[in-house]
């Protein structure tokens, strides 16, 4: 951007920025392509048709951005991810690249050379154990064998950690451990734990210790500015804790922070309702603050397990069924998870509960429609359905009827489908995440990436949404939707959740000058390039978080 030295030809005050492009997609029902859009403050002040339309607001201070080949559009939003888990694994180590048990291993063996002994060790999360030749997931005594001098926690997603064995002895796991509440340990032939854990971060917390602050920050702020890089400017974090909000505020208040957070307090682990009171008195704090860069949105809770634990009406495949006939398993006592519910929407907060098998689905239409009748009235998103990832026809249309949103992941799928499809069979990993029907039951749907499962960014959640397309190639492409309904489920849709459609999700005079501008348009942009396009410019508030600021 180049400070503009026009003298203002209107009476009004100058603005602080002037982006003048090829086309600007407001996404204002029935507004053509606009050219040139003026920035005061945070908020947008005028746009306008004509790219010289705006030249009156240039003053000795205004920042012009000329870019005549570009789209801009509202930033992105991503409805359902994991900000904190990016920004934790920052300084991780990264084994997406792995392609055997012998390379993963060695990634570690690395890491441990310049890791002082007792330290813990931890790997990123976003890799798939089918990428490894093996097609397995390494075992605790395989790490033991990179390093037997470091506790190792290995990530894949949000549901499986493996513990080496100095590990499994730090946190106390042994044959006479029992399975967490709504989790699993693997167990070799004679009982032995193999290392591998689904939900099992219960029994690590105690003994994994928290990073410390500087590292904290500096991860959050690489994480943060990463997201933006893809077009995302706002981020719905759906797994923090108060300990984190502390963290993201003073990342905000040293103008670090690169997308604006809402968060939803996580109950991971958690077995009772008073734990969930306890995190409810900890965001009373949080109830009245008006801050545009960070939020609390509610509460999150698990209904079901994710690809190796979903709640199914049907059994899993036999090659990875636990116990024959395995259906998966839900997360929480029923009961006890219905108080906890209404300990948080009688305080006035919101509630996304993953449930991701179709069985878990219904368990939480179930618990929802309980909850309407105990408390009735209760305000549009309260109660939220996170994933909705195998839901049926019938259950489509009882979450309309319930006026419950949902938000969905493609990305999740487009990185895990082979995975999935393991577990589930091919045709119930086709009919995951169906866009297509929610919209056309008239759902309030909304789309993110579930990142560290599925990887975040906005064009890449496009692609996957408008074509079906996986890692196994294009699965369930009659749940495809359009370039623009998809584009409206990471902006206007996005928005209407978080109960901002005031401030964010178009491009118009008084909103926040949240906005990304794209090389090719993302409406129009071909197929094959679709998946790769970045924003050369993301900006929040009329600054720029990503792409250069001269």
């Amino acid at each position: 951007m180049t400070s503009g030295g026009i003298v203002p030809t209107m009476s009004v005050p100058p603005a602080d920025l002037l982006i003048r492009c090829g086309n600007i997609r407001t996404l204002v029902d029935g507004q053509g392509p606009q050219r040139a859009l003026a920035v005061r403050g945070d908020r947008i002040v005028a746009i306008s048709a004509d790219p010289a339309g705006l030249d009156g607001f240039v003053g000795p201070g205004t920042a012009l951005l000329d870019l005549p080949d570009s789209t801009v559009l509202p930033a992105f939003d991503d409805t359902h991810t994991h900000l904190i888990s990016a920004g934790d694994s920052a300084h991780d180590v990264a084994v997406d690249g792995a392609r055997s048990i012998a390379e993963f291993l060695e990634l570690i063996r690395v890491r441990a050379a310049s890791t002082p002994p007792g330290r813990w060790i931890r790997t990123s999360g976003h890799w798939q154990e089918l990428n490894l030749t093996e097609r397995r997931f390494p075992t605790a005594d395989e790490l033991e064998q990179a390093t037997d001098r470091h506790p190792v926690l290995v990530v894949r997603g949000v549901h499986n950690q493996v513990l080496n064995r100095h590990a499994l002895r730090l946190c106390g796991i042994d044959a006479a451990t029992p399975d967490p509440e709504g989790g699993s340990i693997a167990r070799d032939d004679a009982g032995r734990p193999t290392g591998h854990l689904i939900d099992g971060f219960a029994l690590i917390r105690p003994h994994f210790p928290a990073p410390d602050p500087a590292t904290k920050l500096d991860g959050l702020r690489i994480a943060s500015h990463a997201y933006a890089a893809t077009g995302i400017g706002t981020v719905r974090d759906t797994n923090s804790s108060l300990a984190d909000l502390d963290a993201l505020a003073r990342l905000r208040d040293a103008g670090e922070l690169g997308c604006r957070v809402r968060a939803l307090l996580t109950t991971m682990g958690f077995t009772s309702a008073q734990q969930v009171e306890e995190v409810l008195d900890g965001m009373e704090a949080w109830r009245h603050r008006s801050d545009p860069w960070l939020s609390v949105w509610g509460v999150k809770f698990w209904m079901d397990g994710g690809i190796e634990s979903g709640a199914l009406e049907h059994p899993y495949c036999p090659a990875h069924s636990p116990v024959p006939g395995y259906t998966g398993q839900l997360a929480w006592d029923e009961q006890v998870l219905e108080e906890a519910v209404l300990a948080v929407v009688r305080r006035g907060w919101r509630v996304g509960i993953h449930a991701y098998g179709d069985r878990g689905v219904r368990a939480l239409l179930d618990l929802y429609e309980r909850v309407q009748t105990r408390v009735p009235g209760l305000p549009r998103t309260t109660l939220v359905m996170e994933h909705g990832g195998l839901a049926n026809d019938e259950q489509r249309r009882r979450a309309v009827s319930m006026g419950i949103p949902v938000t969905v992941q493609q990305p999740l799928l487009f990185d895990a489908a082979t995975v999935q499809a393991e577990y589930w069979g091919d045709e119930r990993v086709s009919d995951l995440f169906p866009a297509r029907q929610w919209l056309d039951t008239g759902a309030d749907i909304s789309a993110g990436s579930d990142y560290p499962v599925g990887m975040y960014g906005a064009a890449h959640s496009l692609y996957g949404l408008t074509t079906r397309q996986t890692v196994d190639g294009i699965r369930g492409p009659e749940h495809a939707i359009t370039r623009e309904e998809a584009i409206a489920l990471h902006t206007t849709a996005a928005a209407w959740l978080t109960d901002e459609s005031d401030l964010r999700g178009q491009l118009a005079p008084g909103r926040l000058a949240d906005l990304t501008a794209w090389p090719d348009d993302p409406y129009t942009a071909a197929e094959e390039t679709l998946d790769g396009l970045r924003p050369s410019h993301t900006l929040l508030g009329g600054t720029v978080v990503h792409g250069p600021a001269d």
